[in-house]
C-alpha cells in the first residue's frame, strides 16, 4: 500500500507540473512574460476596482446626490417653490413672519395670509422689497408677483343651501 503525500511532496509535485507546463507552452520556466499596456484594460462594467481616479461609485455628499437626482427627475421647481414655505422667516424677517404666512403658490404668484387689515396695507407697500429678497435667496423666476390677503370675515352662511339676503340682520326690525 502506498502512504499519503505529505505538505511538501505535494507542494514539490505541483511547481514540477508547473514547470513542465511552461516548457511546453515554449516559456522559460520562473521568468513572467512582460505585460503589454492592452493587458490591463479591462471592460469597464467587468472593472470591480475603483482605482485612485473620481469614480461614480465613490461616495459622494448626500446634497450632491439629491440635488443630480432632483435635476434627473425635473424637481428643481417644486424644491424651489417649498423652499419659499420652508425659510419663510428668514426670507421675509422674524416680525413679518410673525404677522403674514404664505398660503400658495402657483405659476409664480404667492399668496400671503396676513394677521391684520394693517399688516395688508404694510406689506402691499415693501411687496417689491420682499419680492427682491425672495428672489436673491430662492431663485429668479419662482415668486414673480404676490397677492395679499388680510382676515377673512366670519361667514354666516350655514349649512347646504343658501338664500341670499342680508344675513342674520334681514329678521331684525
Amino acid at each position: 500500500m502506498e502512504q499519503p503525500l505529505s505538505g511538501r511532496d505535494l507542494a514539490r509535485s505541483a511547481l514540477a507540473a508547473a514547470r513542465a507546463k511552461a516548457q511546453a507552452r515554449g516559456a522559460e520556466p520562473g521568468v513572467r512574460k512582460r505585460a503589454k499596456a492592452t493587458d490591463f484594460t479591462q471592460n469597464p462594467r467587468r472593472r470591480r476596482w475603483s482605482g485612485s481616479g473620481a469614480d461614480p461609485r465613490d461616495p459622494q455628499p448626500l446634497g450632491r446626490l439629491v440635488s443630480r437626482l432632483s435635476a434627473e427627475r425635473g424637481w428643481g421647481a417644486r424644491l424651489a417653490d417649498g423652499q419659499v414655505f420652508g425659510q419663510w422667516a428668514r426670507l421675509v424677517g422674524e416680525e413679518v413672519a410673525e404677522h403674514a404666512q404664505p398660503v400658495s403658490l402657483k405659476d409664480g404668484e404667492l399668496t400671503v395670509q396676513t394677521s391684520s387689515t394693517a399688516w395688508a396695507t404694510q406689506l402691499r407697500l415693501l411687496q417689491g422689497q420682499l419680492l427682491t429678497k425672495i428672489a436673491d435667496a430662492v431663485g429668479h423666476g419662482v415668486v414673480k408677483r404676490m397677492r395679499i390677503h388680510g382676515p377673512t370675515a366670519p361667514s354666516w352662511r350655514k349649512g347646504a343651501r343658501h338664500i341670499p339676503g342680508r344675513g342674520p340682520r334681514d329678521t331684525y326690525g
